[in-house]
């Protein structure tokens, strides 16, 4: 869906409507909540997402990155930013696992490496293990 915003320029509410009335059936309707909420937080906060993204991706202008790589950045960026129940390390293996599965063969370390200075950037640590 993020993919397909921006390359539309649609807005968040059609995109979300268009994806669910033509992905029905292949989609998890369990997610839905989720993939709506994150699709209209990363619509209303981009600006924002891609000032952190610039700052934390040296030599790499936004424009320059390929569309998923963004794409999935601004998803991991918008996580990190927004949704403290999930782990750091959570958002970043399933970015990463996005990256490398819709991407190109850099885009995993890049989206790793990118995400990793945002997450220090925004404090977000993951817990520490309990001592035995």
């Amino acid at each position: 869906m993020l993919f397909q915003m921006e390359q539309s320029a649609a807005e968040a509410a059609d995109v979300i409507d268009l994806f669910w009335h033509n992905f029905v059936s292949e989609a998890d309707p369990d997610g839905r909540a989720y993939a709506d909420s994150v699709v209209r937080g990363v619509a209303e906060t981009r600006d924002k997402l891609d000032a952190h993204i610039s700052e934390a991706s040296a030599h790499w202008r936004i424009e320059r990155m390929s569309r998923v790589d963004r794409n999935v950045l601004r998803l991991g960026t918008w996580e990190l930013a927004h949704r403290a129940d999930i782990p750091r390390a959570v958002i970043l293996d399933e970015a990463v696992e996005l990256a490398k599965a819709f991407g190109t063969d850099e885009s995993g370390a890049f989206v790793n490496g990118v995400l990793n200075r945002i997450a220090d950037t925004l404090g977000r640590k993951d817990a520490e293990a309990p001592l035995a």
